[in-house]
């Protein structure tokens, strides 16, 4: 079967998505929204930038012009909310001429904005599976008119539809998916490897931005990043309300290395000492981290089911996490992690401070959390539900 998947081929989430379909023995065509490398198998990549996708290259960027992007990053996202999506149309019709050439037997579009928008031109003909990220219909559906409707659009095309939390099926009902076409609930990421990250996980570790890290005291890592969805606000109003009480511990925020949001907040808070501000680091250094930290944070409004959160419980990192729905199909609170309210900092400074003086519950979250990506997560198990999800949506397509 051949596959054309659109999406963002940066996204580690779409590269291992595209590894674990390959290893099915699907032959793989990529559109891109964004400019990428190729990816080892795929058999043809396609450029396709959209909603100013085409501007966001790193190697065309100098780094004054990405601080100074990051610095209007709120009106660059109300800006593309609202202009973005009368540009759709004319890539759609883009799209249909470019199917005509490659003629896929699928197309997966590996969320709804803007790649789904995009796949919705797919022709009748051709089946459509939608995946929806965590934020698709809570945080993106709303924020403009425009995006409203092509997100209606697109999932009353959708001949089928994937998510990684049970929550995104019924409101994708809402939003006009017919609830009678096929649904699964799967990883967003294909699964997760436990045997390889515990493997990786136990090295020592690489990065020149991890050396230096004191190895004395207890670890806290948010792998989060600045993100328009997560309270970097409260994060860092909380960790001088945890010092008070519990000094001997670090905080290491990746991807906040250079973020202007960041210097602020550990400057205004004092900060220097106790947090650690790091860059995007590999996917492997990550799991090295989590390996040698107590908590991981994720101090979020909106979300899916984090990739972040399952490779934490596999590495036996205890999670602490916003308290959305997404989450407890997940996190039993008090049992394998804690869920507390994303918008007050005291909550959240009593969580890291109920997880530091209960090493027992730390212990035993870790084995519990081991078993549930065994059962639920495992890469293996995710995959063969993935093969038989493409094949009955191709047969089923194929003969109506």
């Amino acid at each position: 079967m051949h596959i054309l998947i659109t999406a963002d081929g940066r996204s580690p989430i779409t590269q291992n998505w595209i590894h674990s379909v390959l290893k099915l023995g699907y032959q793989v065509t990529l559109v891109s929204t964004y400019p990428c490398e190729d990816l080892p198998g795929v058999e043809n990549t396609i450029r396709f930038p959209v909603a100013f996708g085409g501007f966001a290259s790193a190697g065309r960027t100098s780094g004054g012009m990405r601080r100074m992007i990051r610095g209007f990053r709120p009106l660059i996202q109300l800006f593309r909310n609202s202009f973005a999506p009368t540009m759709m149309r004319n890539a759609g019709h883009r799209f249909q001429k470019l199917l005509e050439g490659i003629k896929p037997d699928l197309v997966h579009a590996l969320r709804i904005p803007y790649e789904g928008i995009l796949a919705s031109h797919t022709p009748p003909g051709i089946p459509l599976v939608v995946t929806i990220w965590g934020n698709d219909l809570t945080l993106h559906a709303p924020a403009s008119r425009g995006l409203g409707r092509w997100t209606r659009q697109t999932l009353q095309r959708a001949d089928a539809l994937l998510a990684d939390a049970r929550r995104d099926i019924r409101l994708a009902v809402q939003w006009g998916f017919d609830p009678s076409h096929p649904t699964m609930v799967l990883p967003g990421s294909g699964g997760v490897d436990l045997d390889r990250i515990k493997t990786v996980a136990g090295e020592p570790l690489q990065s020149p931005h991890t050396r230096d890290i004191p190895r004395d005291d207890t670890w806290i890592i948010n792998p989060r990043g600045i993100r328009a969805y997560a309270r970097t606000d409260v994060f860092f109003q909380a960790i001088p309300l945890l010092l008070n009480r519990w000094q001997n511990v670090r905080f290491l925020c990746t991807g906040m290395a250079g973020r202007n949001e960041a210097d602020v907040w550990v400057q205004r808070l004092k900060l220097q000492d106790r947090v650690h501000l790091r860059p995007v680091l590999p996917q492997e250094e990550l799991w090295r981290l989590f390996q040698r930290s107590m908590i991981s944070l994720s101090i979020t409004e909106h979300d899916g089911t984090p990739n972040t959160l399952l490779e934490a419980m596999a590495c036996g990192c205890l999670p602490i996490a916003g308290d959305l729905e997404t989450l407890r199909e997940w996190i039993t609170p008090g049992v394998n992690g804690l869920l507390v309210n994303p918008c007050q900092p005291q909550g959240v400074a009593d969580g890291m401070m109920l997880a530091l003086t209960n090493p027992s519950f730390v212990r035993k979250a870790a084995e519990m959390n081991e078993k549930i990506i065994l059962e639920r997560a495992d890469c293996r198990e995710v995959q063969s539900m993935l093969g038989t999800f493409y094949n009955s949506i191709h047969t089923v397509c194929s003969i109506l």
